[in-house]
């Protein structure tokens, strides 16, 4: 980590900063588009108030859901265990990652 980018002294709180704020960000994006898209669903009739509280997954869906969650915490996880400096951290997974795809 750069010096510039490097407010705690301590490349872990730092990590550690990134985690929350990108969890932060996560949840207030994910928490105003439910919002929205319950109340437009309520407001065409679509959808009474309260029923995404009742909300009972098929299989399928809940296989969604499951992914979609380890998905999440994949992303979150990397950034704890990413390497490099602020300016560029995922430089050598993102390396790693293309020559995987084209190798």
């Amino acid at each position: 980590m750069s010096t510039e980018f490097d407010y705690f002294g301590d490349p872990k709180v730092g990590k550690l900063l990134d985690l929350v704020l990108q969890l932060s960000t996560e949840l207030h994006v994910t928490r105003q588009r439910v919002r929205v898209v319950e109340a437009l669903l309520v407001r065409s009739g679509a959808l009474t108030a309260g029923a995404v509280d009742g909300f009972v997954s098929t299989e399928e869906e809940q296989r969604v859901l499951d992914r979609e969650r380890d998905e999440l915490l994949a992303r979150l996880i990397r950034i704890l265990t990413e390497h490099g400096p602020a300016e560029h951290p995922l430089r050598d997974q993102w390396e790693a990652a293309l020559s995987e795809k084209t190798g």
